[in-house]
């Protein structure tokens, strides 16, 4: 038995038994040969890059079992609740989940799509999913556009709290990242670009 968790562009998302499988499903407008390679690549790279956020104490899935054939990631289920859900109850979970991204940059990962749905706060821990987007970057720019996403999520996302819960969550990036000053200048930049191009 197995139970849907969601599709997205790039992948279909299940609950089978105690574990999640996330399987890269094929793209018909691109040529075979490339579509295989192109998704194995992000499988492995995906699971990698779980693996060495785990390493260094960022809360995600583990990874289980990598399936080239299937071009499928094993993982292990989070029982919870998505940040979007819960943080503006809880506010102080916006530290947090600056907190650990921070750690993630401090790994030279950019997330690609930082927003309150790709975290689940299960078991008092917030653990950030779904790198299908992510890629290793030691560039202060990526890492400030990752930033300028989760601005923009908190936004869009909890307009009522906004400026509260990204002071906060910038707070807690500053304790997760040695290199935080640097990455929150640079954010300031990109924001203003984003302003210039309306």
């Amino acid at each position: 038995m197995f139970m849907m968790l969601g599709q997205g562009a790039e992948a279909i998302i299940r609950k089978v038994g105690d574990s999640v499988v996330k399987e890269r499903v094929q793209k018909e407008y691109r040529l075979p040969v490339i579509d295989e390679k192109l998704r194995a690549r992000r499988t492995r790279s995906e699971a990698k890059m779980l693996e060495k956020l785990a390493k260094a104490g960022v809360p995600v899935p583990k990874v289980l079992s990598v399936d080239d054939e299937r071009m499928a990631l094993g993982l292990s289920f989070l029982d919870g609740q998505k940040l979007r859900d819960v943080l503006e109850s809880s506010p102080s979970l916006a530290f947090e989940f600056g907190k650990i991204v921070g750690k993630m940059h401090a790994e030279d990962i950019v997330h690609g799509d930082l927003t309150t749905s790709n975290v689940i706060h299960s078991g008092n821990v917030l653990h950030l999913i779904d790198f299908g987007l992510s890629f290793v970057s030691a560039k202060v720019e990526d890492k400030a556009v990752d930033l300028h996403v989760l601005d923009r999520a908190l936004e869009s996302t909890h307009y009522g709290k906004y400026a509260e819960l990204l002071a906060s969550a910038f707070d807690g990036y500053r304790a997760g990242n040695p290199n935080a000053s640097v990455v929150l200048e640079r954010l300031e930049v990109v924001r203003k670009r984003g302003r210039n191009k309306k």
